[in-house]
């Protein structure tokens, strides 16, 4: 799967949801901020990719979320 936002599909955001390390990135985003997660999904719902940037940023720095990043090809 290719890690370009223009050829990520809902598909593609399915199978990620829904394989082990995706559902272990989930669970430790949820743990750690659920708040933040909540409302980095709500803007992608609406589509508003540089906020939803901007609140993911944070997330992601974290040892665990790069390992499992890395699992998930990103």
């Amino acid at each position: 799967m290719q890690n370009n936002s223009e050829n990520f599909s809902i598909e593609d955001a399915k199978r990620l949801a829904n394989s082990p390390a995706g559902q272990q990135l989930l669970a430790y985003l949820q743990q750690k901020d659920a708040g933040a997660l909540n409302r980095a999904m709500t803007l992608a719902a609406k589509g508003d990719q540089t906020q939803l940037k901007q609140a993911l940023a944070t997330m992601m720095n974290s040892p665990e979320v790069q390992a499992l990043m890395k699992q998930l090809g990103g």
